[in-house]
């Protein structure tokens, strides 16, 4: 076989691994080990290239944000943040028809801001938003529809993972794709606010719902006490950045302390929370660190093989425009993330169109807010939709069915295609912010 051959028998045997159930690490490192082995028939060779691998990426300074803003949004959540916030967006939207499903997003956009997490998100609001709805007569698909639509928004609105991921594929400043996913992840989230508001009159039954009655406007101390230290947190994290006063690093461990400053202040943080705290972080670290390691060979097992100058030549030769190409690129994510996770997409398949997207004179940073976009609507599809398998697990009741939940996430999730083709028509809405 040729080492064309081989590259792209290695990119389908990983799909397939990964499908089948193989840990995406496992299925990476292995598959791309030995695809090198195979295409310069030498061991050492392939045994070199691991190591470089391992040496390139994990010691990287930038990925300490990876434990740092980790072990923050851990602590806001157990600190009960998430559902404070939620209480002021609920008290401001009472009275809106789908009020409590505009206050779920806009409270998900805030928790989004310091936590960076999809999972973290749908987890917090299935437990908060989804019995109020039920309670006040919401449709049931509309109300796990809406938290798993807006549970995406902590894998766009910075600090973000998969921006952290990319940034490592892409060779980008973290710091730069941290602010360049600031409009698209406030963009989607009124997207979302426009869409439930349109419901509600188009499609009243859908949203379903009653009046919650006469219930009383918080006071300005009680709005200040609950929103007050999250946004402080965000005005740090996030200022610190896009001031420059604060490297992305020293962001995420001046975010850590702080939150765990709240946390202790509001006696949400006990000892044994604080040791579960560290030894999530630590499996979550451990996680992304192992993929970014493997990631590493699995693209110089691609450059070895060609492959990527050859899918070039190929669409250089069938002279694609550049809508042609992106819709390819677009198709392809969707379609993958019907079937893996956003990291795997980032991992698979950035490392094939970047040489096409460079020489196009094409910004990285906004391919790459194109990229997350387009992959995190994987999560709202069907079969491996991950939010709407965290929101089934973690509500536990036998009156929403996991058809209920995907049913519910359709809408928000043509939404979100909506806002990605606005993102590719006009790149200046995530680059805005570094100019």
């Amino acid at each position: 076989m040729t080492p064309i051959e081989i590259g792209l028998v290695s990119v389908i045997a990983i799909i397939v691994l990964v499908y089948i159930g193989v840990y995406i690490p496992i299925a990476l490192g292995v598959v791309s080990f030995v695809s090198i082995w195979l295409m310069r028939d030498n061991f050492d060779l392939a045994m070199n290239l691991l190591k470089i691998a391992i040496g390139d990426s994990v010691m990287e300074y930038t990925f300490a944000t990876v434990p740092l803003f980790t072990f923050m949004g851990l602590v806001v959540s157990k600190a009960g943040l998430g559902t404070d916030i939620y209480q002021v967006m609920n008290a401001g939207f009472r009275k809106v028809k789908g009020g409590i499903g505009i206050a779920t997003v806009g409270a998900n956009a805030v928790f989004a801001a310091v936590t960076g997490s999809s999972i973290a998100s749908a987890s917090v609001f299935a437990k908060v938003s989804v019995p109020q709805m039920l309670t006040y007569d919401y449709n049931p698909r509309f109300a796990v529809g809406v938290v798993a639509g807006s549970s995406v928004l902590g894998m766009i609105i910075p600090p973000s993972a998969m921006l952290i991921i990319y940034s490592f594929v892409a060779e980008q400043s973290v710091g730069d794709m941290f602010i360049a996913g600031i409009l698209p992840g406030l963009l989607l989230a009124a997207a979302y606010v426009i869409a439930i508001w349109t419901m509600g009159r188009v499609a009243p039954a859908f949203v379903g719902g009653r009046s919650v009655g006469e219930t009383e406007w918080m006071t300005a101390r009680e709005i200040a006490g609950k929103t007050l230290p999250i946004l402080l947190l965000i005005v740090v994290v996030l200022g610190g950045i896009y001031t420059g006063w604060l490297t992305p690093v020293e962001a995420g461990a001046t975010g850590a302390l702080l939150g765990l400053a709240i946390a202790a202040l509001r006696r949400k943080m006990t000892l044994k929370a604080f040791w579960e705290a560290l030894l999530e972080t630590g499996h979550i670290t451990a996680a992304i660190l192992f993929l970014i390691t493997t990631a590493s060979i699995y693209s110089r097992m691609l450059g070895l093989a060609g492959l990527p100058n050859e899918l070039g030549d190929i669409l250089s030769q069938s002279q694609m425009s550049f809508f042609w190409i992106m819709f390819i690129y677009v198709c392809l994510m969707i379609f993958l993330g019907t079937l893996l996770d956003t990291a795997s997409i980032i991992l698979i398949v950035v490392p094939l169109f970047l040489p096409l997207v460079e020489p196009m004179g094409l910004s990285l940073v906004w391919f790459g807010i194109i990229t997350v976009v387009g992959a995190e609507i994987g999560l709202l599809t069907p079969p491996l939709g991950i939010s709407c398998f965290v929101i089934k697990a973690t509500l536990n009741d036998d009156r929403i069915s996991l058809k209920d939940v995907f049913m519910g996430a359709f809408p928000f999730a043509v939404v979100m295609l909506i806002v990605l083709i606005a993102l590719i028509r006009f790149p200046s809405l995530s680059l805005a912010l570094l100019n």
